[in-house]
C-alpha cells in the first residue's frame, strides 16, 4: 500500500538532520570566502556546489514525504468511507477526526440492586454529534461503540433523498431550510398468521452498499437505505423530516391520530408538527433544580390528544394538560428511574416501568396507584423493567426486563399470565401487534423474537403453550426498540448499530435496512395513522420516515 522507504516517523528526523548540515555549510562557505588560502574562490564554489546538491536532495525529501502522507490518508479516508457505507463500528486510529458535540452524553443513572447502570454504553460514540454542525455522510463518528453490558438508555446517549413517489407533499427541515418530498398513508389487508422461519433467512447485514444496484438502494446526503436484494422490492421510502434538538434523544412517540410527534431529551419534552415539521410545544418543569441532567426517558399521548406523560430520572411521572402547557398529575410511588410508559386506548389507565423492577398501573383521573406488579417473583435479581406495553384490548400488561424474561399480567387483577423465556441477554423493548394475539420483544441479544399469545386471549394460559413464533436475526449490535406497523405487516426495530430494520412480519425477512443516524437508534415508532415512522437517536436528532408501496408492486 505505501512504497518501501524509510518510515514516516523517522522522515521528520532526516529532514531535521539536513538542515542542520545545510546550515553548518552555509556558515562555512561564509569563512571560507575570506580565507587567504583560497584567493580564486574556488573552495567557496566547490562549497557552493555541494550546498546546492543538499538543498535539492532535501527538496526530494520533502517531495517523497508529501506523497507519502497523501496515500496514506487517501487510504484511511477510503477505509473511512468503507466503515460508513457499512455502518462499522469505529475511525480507523490515527485517522481524521470527526468533530466533536458540545453536548455529552445522558449520565448513566444506577438501576435496581447492584448499581446495574441502565443508560452505559447505548451511545454508539462517547458524545454525541451536535446537529447542524457536521453534514457529511453517513458514518461512525469519532469512535466505535463502547463496551459494556448494557445501553444508556434502555427502552426508548435532515437531507431529504432522492425517492421516487406519487403522494400528498411534506416538508423537510434542515438548517432552518424546507424542501419538498411526497409521502402517502399505507393500507393493506390484516397479515396472515406467522410460520416461524429459522433465523437469518434472508437478512442484508452482510450486504455490500456498494454492490448493491440503484434499484435497491435509496439515500439522501446523510443516510441511506438498502432494499434486501433476495426478495422483489415492494416498498419505498424517504425521509420526511429531521428535527434537531440539544441533546440525545431518548424517546420519541406519535399522538393517537398521528398529527404530532413528541420526542424527551434533556429536561424537556418536545411536540412538533407531522406535517410541516414545527417545533409547536415544549414542556419543562420549572421547579426541577437546574443543576446537572434530568433526561425523559418515556414519553406517551393520551389516545384523545390532550395530554401527555412524561417518565424521568428523577422517578416521577408527570401528566402535561396540552392545552395549558402545565402539569395536571405528578405520580409518585417508583424508587428509581422510570423507562417506560403506555396508555390504555380508553385513557383510563396508564402502565409505567422502572428499574425498581416493577411496572405499576394508575388511574388516570385520580393519579391513583392501581396495582404494581413485580418482577423479582423467582428471587432477588437484577430484574428493572426497561419496557411495558398494554394490549389493545386494555385485558394485559407486558414488560421487559433486564433478567432476559418477558412478562405478561392480567391488568384488572394484577395476575401473572405468563413469563416468557428465550432472550439470551436483557430485553429492552415489547411491543402487542395490533391484533393482541403476538408481542414483540428486542433484546440485547441483537434478536427480536414474536410470541404467540393465542392462549392468554382464549381465556386460559396453558404453561409452555405461549410459544416463541420466530426470531428475527440481523442486527449486529444490541436491539433498543421495536414497533409494529398498525396494519401488523411489519416490525420495526433500532439498534446501536446505528442502524433501523424493517421486517416483514409474516416471513420474518428484512425488507430494507435504514442507516440514518451517526448514532445509536435508541427509539423507534410507527404513526398510528400508518405511513410514518420516526427514529431518536443519540446524535441529538429525531427524524420522521416515510414508507409506502411501489406502484408496481404485488
Amino acid at each position: 500500500m505505501v512504497p518501501n522507504s524509510a518510515p514516516p516517523n523517522r522522515i521528520p528526523d532526516l529532514l531535521e538532520a539536513l538542515k542542520v548540515e545545510y546550515d553548518n555549510l552555509t556558515q562555512e562557505v561564509s569563512t571560507n570566502r575570506g580565507s587567504r588560502d583560497d584567493p580564486d574562490g574556488k573552495g567557496a564554489v566547490a562549497h557552493i556546489s555541494e550546498m546546492t546538491a543538499f538543498q535539492q536532495q532535501l527538496s526530494e525529501l520533502q517531495r517523497n514525504h508529501l506523497q507519502i502522507k497523501q496515500k496514506y490518508e487517501d487510504e484511511v479516508a477510503r477505509l473511512q468511507k468503507e466503515l460508513e457505507l457499512r455502518g462499522g463500528p469505529s475511525t480507523p486510529s490515527g485517522g481524521p477526526s470527526a468533530s466533536t458535540s458540545t453536548h455529552p452524553q445522558p449520565p448513566p443513572p444506577a438501576i435496581g440492586h447492584g448499581q446495574t447502570n441502565m443508560l452505559d454504553n447505548v451511545m454508539s460514540v462517547s458524545r454525541p454529534q451536535a446537529p447542524g454542525m457536521d453534514h457529511s455522510p453517513m458514518g461512525p463518528g469519532a469512535s466505535g461503540p463502547t463496551n459494556g453490558a448494557h445501553p444508556p438508555h434502555p427502552p426508548h446517549g435532515g437531507y431529504p433523498g432522492p425517492y421516487s413517489n406519487e403522494g400528498p407533499t411534506s416538508t423537510v427541515m434542515v438548517a432552518g431550510t424546507k424542501r419538498k418530498t411526497s409521502g402517502s398513508s399505507i393500507t393493506g389487508p390484516p397479515p396472515r398468521p406467522m410460520v416461524g422461519k429459522p433465523p437469518g433467512s434472508s437478512t442484508i447485514n452482510d450486504v455490500d452498499p456498494n454492490a448493491v444496484p440503484s434499484d435497491l438502494k435509496v439515500e439522501g446526503a446523510d443516510w441511506f437505505a438498502i432494499f434486501n436484494p433476495k426478495l422483489p422490492r415492494n416498498l419505498n421510502m424517504g425521509m420526511v423530516h429531521s428535527l434537531d434538538h440539544k441533546s440525545v434523544v431518548c424517546c420519541v412517540r406519535f399522538s393517537n391520530d398521528g398529527k404530532f410527534l413528541a420526542t424527551g431529551c434533556n429536561r424537556t419534552a418536545q411536540i412538533f408538527d407531522v406535517n410541516t415539521g414545527d417545533l409547536i410545544i415544549t414542556l419543562n418543569d420549572e421547579s426541577v433544580s437546574k443543576d446537572g441532567d434530568l433526561y425523559i426517558r418515556s414519553v406517551c399521548f393520551s389516545p384523545d390528544g390532550k395530554f401527555l406523560a412524561t417518565g424521568a430520572e428523577d422517578k416521577l411521572i408527570r401528566i402535561w394538560e396540552l392545552a395549558t402547557k402545565r402539569i395536571c398529575h405528578t405520580l409518585r410511588g417508583h424508587e428509581q428511574d422510570i423507562y417506560s410508559l403506555d396508555y390504555s386506548r380508553d385513557g383510563q389507565v396508564l402502565v409505567s416501568g422502572s428499574g425498581d423492577r416493577t411496572a405499576r398501573l394508575w388511574d388516570t383521573k385520580t393519579g391513583n396507584a392501581l396495582h404494581s406488579l413485580a418482577t423479582d417473583d423467582l428471587g432477588p435479581k437484577d430484574a428493572g423493567v426497561t419496557s411495558v406495553a398494554i394490549s389493545p384490548d386494555g385485558r394485559y400488561v407486558a414488560a421487559g426486563s433486564l433478567d432476559r424474561m418477558v412478562r405478561v399480567w392480567d391488568a384488572q387483577s394484577g395476575y401473572m399470565w405468563e413469563r416468557l423465556e428465550g432472550h439470551k441477554d436483557s430485553v429492552y423493548s415489547v411491543a402487542f401487534t395490533p391484533d393482541g394475539n403476538s408481542l414483540i420483544s428486542g433484546s440485547l441479544d441483537k434478536t427480536i423474537k414474536v410470541w404467540d399469545l393465542g392462549t392468554i386471549q382464549r381465556g386460559g394460559a396453558v404453561p409452555g403453550a405461549n410459544i416463541c413464533r420466530s426470531t428475527l436475526v440481523g442486527h449486529k449490535d444490541f436491539v433498543l426498540s421495536v414497533a409494529c406497523s398498525p396494519c401488523g405487516r411489519w416490525i420495526v426495530s433500532g439498534s446501536k448499530d446505528r442502524s433501523v430494520q424493517f421486517w416483514e412480519t409474516q416471513t420474518s425477512n428484512t425488507l430494507f435496512m435504514l442507516q440514518g443516524h451517526k448514532n445509536s437508534v435508541i427509539s423507534v415508532c410507527v404513526s398510528p395513522a400508518g405511513g410514518l415512522f420516526a427514529t431518536g437517536s443519540g446524535d441529538c436528532r429525531a427524524r420522521i420516515w416515510r414508507y409506502d408501496p411501489l406502484l408496481n408492486a404485488n
